[in-house]
């Protein structure tokens, strides 16, 4: 009905719906009219205008089973009176907007205020001085302005980076940074201070103390001037100290490696989920086409009482048999499930749908039959009653209407599940013979154990006939799938995916448990995870059903103890028969747990819909992208095209990558950092001017905030990644060893620095450049001692590249091809600004055995760096790490509020749609319950039975509920309750509605639906047609 709450479009189409609603016989005024009416008013509603819905559809030109005919022409002329089926996206800021945005930096400010007082300045002469008086710190600081905004400052990143945050949680790495930058730019404002009062100081004392000065009127612009060059310098120090580049880092990283990794099929939808990944510590990985291929097969049957360890030959199979076999899996499918030819000529049938569906019509065809004559003979559309599939219920039952009047069942599901319901079996002649529940127990013992313990998975196939009258309560479901037949139980394979188990061994090695969680039979899951190699024999390991996890994790009153999880999670590999809220609750149970020092970082593989909240709660939700619902897509932070978990591991080598590249960053910025502010700071304390010029230091600035994040934050991973364990939430960013480096490197910068400064003019007989006038022309001494300087860095970029004390710095730098442009770039720019760059770079052209001196102590570096790597960390005590995050610090008061502030305006349209969309359905359920309760003459006129043909596109998606009261969370199968009789007053049976649960992410509190099955959702009902429209 398109997007009905556009106002706009609205007020612009009023004329079109007046044209064209005699096309239609429906206008969109009223489609929104009826949207707005809720439960029986909507009923009444359509039977008052239309006659029934299926007298809407007719006004619609549409069908209730069939949907739209699809053809361009109709498509356009709907779109025209209706409206686009599209949320509008956020409006994207302007460049103007950011620029603007970009200019509210503080520093900015104060440079932009220091650059106009500087800039009105320089037009000023003092008298005797003549044209010859320059001011070209006025021209340093304008040029400081581009330079900054173009980075952006720390805060703006800052502010992009929460507004990209999905979780209420900052993550680790953003934190630690965070933190860290916050006590460099504490340390540099100081710096910075504290060099601006010692210039002032020193200026008015040598100026008025000791020369005897007088502070004359017409003297007043010139002192001014001073003093606003050294508050220059004072900011400039503070430019340098501050590490704006780190937010930088991180997005070029993050963006770099994101780019990257859909390459390795991961596509990448919350930035931070890519660094951490790097510190996982856990993986809770479906089975099913993630451990698995997803190509099931039928590879063993039990079927008239024999057990075929093959496909059986079609003639050795009762006729009688084989014809409800055939018919059972036929009808008992969803009609979207086929087998195709294959694409190529040799290649295998192609499966389309469900995977396991997909097996039982191979194993049709396996029989040499064919399913598509009986779909043909029974349409969806007739198919009477569907019990959908869902992870309560375990098994898919279709009621059918024979010629006859009576009625027949076709069931499928879990073998152990459904054998139980079972009262009868075919035997060798096609006849139903008694199956007592010791004929069950020999069955469990002698066919489906060893079937699962090959890794099968059993699947068993069973019917009931139902006499016409008087016809069944089919709300009942308990009564209804019960008594079954079996017809046969088979074995499906689904084969583990050849690359699996080297992975799993590469995450095992790198600190990482991979845990399986999934909703088949324990054998089996057993089998598969001694397969993949997730458990191996001998270990200390455990592998429970979903029964037993939840008796050993709740309390007498059913709830949930963290204690008793955390006497579990440690051990456990193997979660078999679970349901989705069991994988919620393991999920909860690690990453709440303290029994560990660190805390543990879980990654989760989901894809169906219910798997929304634990990928929500996941610290990284991983979605399949070929298999995966549209909710899981929405609730993960990365999606796998591929579907596969070796992906995963990709995923982990790219997040640790980025955790390295960050801290090569930070190694080599820092030791910028320390150089230059010290450089800056004891230059102008003694000399009264710093050695680095403004422009200077903005161009070193630039070396190492944009081109080396760009540099070092695009290192390619290597396997070397994952021979560690994880880093952890609370290790420092900046290591012992990293402490070293860049003390060790600062050292030998500031020597040579500090050499040149006060010995290089006597080493180059050249003129000296210390204590020079204020608009003095650039001096060779100065230009060496920044072509040094710049030459140091560049060398030292290369030493950056290894942060674990490593010897060969140059491994795999041509693996980077953008380091080395950028390495080879930024020297040849340093040659034309010495060379040319004049008075703006306060620089004098260099001879080439000056230059040869300058790249001489630069290539001393990476000698430099083979004497430190040389002393061994751990013989300097006195070295401290940098940059922890504490536990208290995870979690940011003012981000408590995140979520609801975040969501743009697509967001909160599509969110409001949700609720309203809900709340409506809880409130058609909770009339619904009533007038049964009541048992009026209303129930009859809601939904006859009649009326109640049923369709099953939808049974891959389980059905939720709104509950007001606390949410029942179904601990174990319906079937089970049998055993349980407290557990059977407190729960009910599954309903068959199959309702759209694209709210996962709306916040309604949502729990599996156990309701009766009045509401089912039926083609002819107008739950239905409310369902299908949204």
């Amino acid at each position: 009905m398109g997007d009905m709450t556009n106002s706009d479009f609205y007020s612009k189409n009023q004329r079109n719906e007046a044209n064209h609603a005699g096309e239609f016989g429906c206008t969109l005024q009223e489609l929104r009219s009826l949207m707005e009416l809720r439960g029986t008013e909507a009923v009444v509603k359509i039977k008052e205008t239309y006659g029934e819905t299926e007298g809407l559809c007719r006004h619609l030109k549409t069908s209730p089973t069939e949907g739209l005919a699809g053809t361009a022409a109709d498509l356009e002329k709907r779109k025209l009176i209706f409206g686009k089926n599209f949320i509008p996206p956020k409006k994207p800021k302007t460049f103007l907007q950011l620029v603007w945005e970009a200019l509210q930096d503080v520093t900015l400010i104060i440079l932009e205020i220091a650059a106009i007082i500087s800039l009105g300045l320089s037009f000023y002469q003092p008298p005797g001085e003549g044209n010859e008086a320059k001011q070209q710190d006025g021209a340093a600081a304008m040029e400081m302005q581009p330079l900054k905004s173009a980075e952006g400052g720390e805060g703006d990143d800052k502010d992009k980076k929460k507004s990209n945050m999905h979780k209420k949680e900052k993550s680790v790495l953003q934190g630690k940074l965070t933190k860290l930058a916050v006590q460099i730019g504490k340390a540099g404002l100081v710096m910075s201070a504290i060099t601006v009062i010692i210039l002032v100081l020193y200026f008015a004392i040598d100026t008025f103390v000791v020369n005897k000065k007088q502070w004359l009127p017409e003297c007043t612009p010139v002192y001014v001037q001073y003093f606003v060059k050294f508050f220059i310098i004072g900011v400039t120090v503070l430019v340098v100290a501050v590490p704006e580049g780190l937010p930088l880092a991180v997005t070029i990283s993050l963006a770099y490696s994101v780019k990257k990794m859909m390459k390795d099929n991961n596509l990448v939808r919350h930035l931070d989920a890519c660094e951490t990944m790097g510190n996982a510590t856990a993986i809770c990985s479906d089975k099913t086409g993630t451990l698995t291929t997803n190509r099931m097969t039928v590879v063993q049957a039990y079927v008239g009482d024999v057990h075929y360890k093959e496909i059986p030959d079609p003639d050795s199979v009762p006729t009688k048999t084989l014809d409800l076999l055939v018919n059972a899996i036929a009808i008992n499918s969803a009609y979207t499930t086929k087998i195709l030819p294959p694409e190529k000529e040799g290649g295998l049938p192609r499966q389309v749908g469900n995977k396991t569906e997909c097996g039982l019509l191979g194993f049709v065809l396996d029989l040499k039959q064919d399913y598509e004559p009986v779909r043909n003979l029974m349409p969806e559309e007739k198919l009477y009653k569907v019990y959908t599939f869902n992870s309560v219920r375990k098994s898919m039952s279709t009621v059918i209407k024979m010629p006859d009047g009576s009625f027949r069942m076709y069931s499928k599901g879990a073998s152990e599940i459904v054998l139980k319901k079972c009262s009868r079996i075919l035997n060798a002649a096609g006849e139903p013979r008694i199956f007592r529940p010791r004929d069950r127990d020999e069955m469990v013992k002698k066919v489906i154990e060893p079937m699962a313990c090959d890794g099968l998975r059993t699947i068993c196939v069973a019917f009931r006939d139902f006499n016409s009258s008087p016809e069944p309560d089919w709300d009942n479901e308990n009564d209804i799938l019960s008594d079954l037949t079996c017809i046969c139980v088979v074995g499906i394979e689904d084969p583990v995916r050849p690359e699996v188990p080297e992975a799993i061994r590469k995450c095992q090695r790198a600190g990482i448990t991979v845990r399986m969680v999934t909703g088949d039979n324990i054998n089996t899951a057993r089998a598969i995870a001694i397969k993949c190699g997730i458990i191996h024999p001998g270990e200390d390991f455990l592998c429970l059903e979903g029964k037993e996890f939840n008796r050993r994790i709740r309390n007498e009153k059913g709830e949930i103890e963290q204690e008793r999880i955390d006497k579990i999670w440690p051990k456990l590999r193997v979660l078999a028969r679970s349901s989705p809220t069991d994988k919620h609750t393991l999920v909860k149970g690690i990453i709440d747990s303290t029994q560990v020092e660190q805390r543990q970082v879980v990654a989760v593989t989901g894809d169906g819909t219910n798997d929304g909240p634990a990928l929500k709660k996941a610290d990284v939700g991983f979605a399949m992208g070929i298999a995966g619902t549209d909710v899981a897509k929405e609730a993960s932070d990365i999606i796998l095209t591929d579907d596969n978990f070796s992906s995963i591991v990709k995923a982990v080598m790219w997040g640790r990558n980025v955790y390295d590249s960050i801290s090569k960053f930070l190694q080599f910025q820092l030791t910028v950092n320390i150089v230059a502010v010290i450089v800056a700071f004891t230059g102008a304390c003694i000399t009264q001017d710093s050695p680095l010029k403004a422009v200077q230091m903005l161009w070193v600035n630039l070396i190492m905030d944009t081109f080396a994040s760009l540099a070092l934050a695009t290192e390619p991973p290597t396997e070397a990644l994952l021979l560690r364990k994880p880093y952890g939430r609370n290790k420092p960013l900046i290591s012992r060893t990293m402490m070293k480096n860049i003390l060790g490197h600062a050292v030998y910068q500031l020597t040579l620095i500090f050499t040149l400064l006060f010995v290089g003019e006597k080493m180059f007989k050249i003129d000296s450049g210390r204590n020079a006038p204020l608009h003095s022309p650039p001096s060779e001494h100065y230009t060496i001692i920044f072509n040094t300087f710049v030459m140091m860095q560049l060398f030292n970029e290369i030493n950056a590249r290894k942060i674990h004390g490593e010897r060969n710095v140059f491994d795999g730098i041509f693996r980077n091809p953008i380091f080395c442009t950028i390495v080879l770039g930024t020297f040849a720019i340093q040659i034309v600004i010495v060379q040319f760059g004049g008075k703006p770079f306060s620089c004098s052209p260099l001879q080439l055995d000056q230059w040869m001196w300058c790249v001489f102590i630069g290539l001393g570096e990476l000698v430099w760096g083979q004497v430190i790597a040389t002393i061994p960390t751990s013989r300097l005590k006195f070295l401290k790490e940098a940059g922890r995050l504490t536990e208290k610090e995870e979690v940011p008061e003012e981000e408590l509020n995140e979520d609801v502030e975040e969501i743009d305006h697509a967001e909160r349209e599509l969110r409001r749609g949700q609720i309203l969309w809900f709340r409506g359905l809880n409130r058609i359920q909770t009339q619904i319950r009533v007038v049964k309760a009541f048992r009026s003459s209303l129930y009859e006129g809601l939904e006859k039975p009649e009326s109640r043909t049923s369709i099953h596109n939808f049974m891959t998606h389980p059905e939720f509920r709104i509950e007001d009261s606390q949410p029942h969370i179904p601990l174990i199968d319906d079937t089970d309750l049998e055993e349980d009789p407290a557990l059977k007053k407190n729960s009910s049976p599954p309903s068959s509605l199959n309702k759209n649960n694209s709210a996962i992410d709306s916040g309604i509190n949502l729990t599996t639906d156990t309701s009766k099955s009045a509401t089912s959702s039926s083609p002819g009902s107008p739950i239905h047609s409310l369902e299908t429209s949204l």
